[in-house]
């Protein structure tokens, strides 16, 4: 690949990481075609997209081309690391490294004990989310060389996280609440098993959080949603279950031995 492209050929590259995206979701194609389409949208020298498991509250990767080392970190570690918090907001793009302050990194073991050995300068991380908000996985991109802005491949890479998040996700994972509660998912707290109350697989997360007396906010930081999704979420709860709060929701939850992932 040339060193210098145009932002015409950023697009069509963008173009063929779309189409691999939609072949990958579809079951057609792996997960690695999108990651080597995506090498001709910025050029890296390792790059992984990796899945969420909300009930093991850890990440699997899908592709990916780090060493064994960074892998682990992004698998089990990097959701804990102090970069992470700034880059899982579902309304923010990618974070590239070059825009992170100099004093964050300076706590992230991510970069210092990880990337840095790597001789990683440049790259990005940006959160994937579903369309009914559920955090669904991660793409991350690092080069040993730095990038400057202006560069058209940074609004790329924010244009295709939709395309990027279905990719990612569960195919079986349904696209909705509603018809999250006609049959059992992947994530559902007990597999092959019906679900209490008729509550969906997030709906029960949410519910097993109550138990532990903790705030919207407090349980958004923890499934990777917003605090109005939460909301959302309990008031479909005390729906379903015909109850009048949130107290008599998590006392439900105790009675059926619901419990928060720790």
């Amino acid at each position: 690949m040339t060193a210098e492209r145009s932002t015409a050929d950023i697009l069509d590259a963008a173009v063929h990481v779309r189409e691999a995206a939609r072949s990958a979701t579809s079951g057609a194609t792996g997960v690695d075609t999108v990651l080597e389409a995506l090498s001709e949208v910025v050029e890296y020298d390792h790059a992984s997209l990796t899945r969420w498991d909300p009930l093991r509250r850890r990440h699997t990767t899908l592709a990916g081309s780090y060493p064994d080392e960074a892998t682990a970190y992004i698998e089990t570690s990097l959701h804990h690391d102090p970069v992470f918090s700034v880059l899982r907001g579902p309304a923010r793009g990618g974070l590239w490294l070059s825009d992170v302050p100099r004093e964050l990194l300076a706590t992230s073991p991510g970069f210092q004990d990880v990337l840095r050995p790597l001789g990683i300068e440049g790259g990005v991380a940006q959160c994937l989310f579903a369309a009914d908000g559920r955090y669904v996985g991660m793409l991350n991109v690092s080069t040993r060389r730095p990038r400057h802005a202006p560069d058209p491949a940074r609004a790329v890479v924010t244009l295709l996280t939709e395309a990027l998040a279905a990719a990612v996700a569960p195919r079986s994972d349904p696209p909705s609440e509603e018809s999250a509660a006609a049959g059992p998912a992947p994530d559902a707290p007990h597999p092959g098993a019906r679900r209490p109350g008729g509550l969906s697989p997030r709906e029960l997360e949410v519910l097993a959080e109550l138990t532990a007396g903790r705030t919207n906010r407090e349980i958004a930081e923890r499934l990777y949603i917003t605090p109005r999704t939460v909301g959302t979420h309990i008031e479909h709860i005390l729906t379903k279950l015909g109850l009048p709060n949130r107290a008599a929701a998590a006392a439900r939850a105790a009675a059926w031995g619901i419990e928060p992932s720790r």
